[in-house]
Formats: C-alpha cells, sequence, structure tokens
C-alpha cells in the first residue's frame, strides 16, 4: 500500500495482496518511520456509502465501504473517490509502471495500458 498526500488531497494506491487482505480481514496498514516518531496510515472497512478519513495521534485512516472493496476484488473496477468532504479521497489498485523502476512490482496489477500495445 502507497499513500501520497498533496495538499487537501490523500491517495492510497492498493496491491492484489492489500486488496485482499481488506476482503479477508477488513484492515491494513503500514508505517513509516522517523527518528522519535512514525506515521501510521491505514485502510478500514465500514459500513457507509461513501470514503471517509481520520487523522488521529499519528495515523490517518481511510475508512472504505465493504461494497467497494467487494468491487475491487470482482470486477475491473479501478477504484473510488470522494469530493465530498474537507479531503479529495482517492483509493485505486496499483498497476505496473510504464517505465522502469527500481521498485518491486510483482504484486502490482497489470498495467491496462501495456495490454493495449
Amino acid at each position: 500500500m502507497k499513500i501520497r498526500i498533496k495538499g487537501n488531497s490523500l491517495r492510497y494506491r492498493l496491491t492484489k495482496s492489500d486488496v485482499n487482505s481488506l476482503a479477508g480481514e477488513g484492515y491494513i496498514q503500514e508505517q513509516t518511520n522517523f527518528l522519535e516518531q512514525s506515521l501510521t496510515y491505514a485502510i478500514k472497512t465500514s459500513e457507509g456509502n461513501t470514503l471517509t478519513a481520520e487523522y488521529t495521534s499519528n495515523v490517518i485512516t481511510l475508512f472504505i465501504p465493504a461494497f467497494m472493496i467487494t468491487e475491487l476484488v470482482n470486477t475491473d473496477k479501478v477504484g473510488f473517490e470522494e469530493k465530498g468532504g474537507p479531503i479529495y479521497l482517492l483509493v485505486e489498485k496499483d498497476f505496473t509502471c510504464l517505465d522502469n523502476v527500481d521498485e518491486d512490482q510483482s504484486d502490482n496489477y497489470p498495467n491496462p495500458l501495456l495490454q493495449k500495445n
């Protein structure tokens, strides 16, 4: 799982394993350690109808409705967004990059643009 923060937008990118873990366990998290503190970012399934998020005690939690996880698992749906709150939220499948990167992408979804070529 990766996050990208820019201004008032928060974007989560999920690998195949991330989506499967969310479907099975309902919660995933990662942590970035600094010298004396850490930042945790997580996703938790909810019974709501929209994406929501909170930031408490150095933890960013994105709440995603269970039906959205089901769609990510069972369909070609790429992701979901929420524009209505104070922060723009986006959760999407993490595709393999089109250019060469040193990062391990073995658990990423196949990039649909590569399949067109």
